[in-house]
């Protein structure tokens, strides 16, 4: 299980290694590109469960933190399917990811 730390504003965001890869193409690809959106989720330790969105945007502190020094496989088609995601609606839900 890795992290991804946005701003330091919070506490991370916990996500298995494997989709972590995917994301960090995703997120790198976007913010390359200047396009910010947004990203919404569901907390593991809050109760009652909430969900928290950010706005991730090219100036802001990101980190990847892996938990396996091993580098996951990248899944072109997994890869593609959370880019159209996140085109058509505008953010991406961690919890509704392909």
């Amino acid at each position: 299980m890795g992290t991804l730390e946005y701003n330091s504003s919070r506490p991370p965001i916990q996500i298995d290694d494997e989709t972590l890869t995917q994301l960090k193409i995703v997120i790198g690809t976007k913010l390359r590109r200047q396009e910010s959106f947004m990203m919404t989720w569901l907390p593991r330790d809050e109760v009652p469960a909430s969900r928290l969105t950010i706005w991730m945007h090219p100036s802001i502190p990101l980190i990847f933190s892996f938990d396996d020094a091993l580098l996951q496989p990248s899944d072109p088609a997994r890869i593609e399917k959370m880019m159209e995601h996140v085109a058509s609606r505008g953010e991406l839900v961690l919890d509704q990811l392909p």
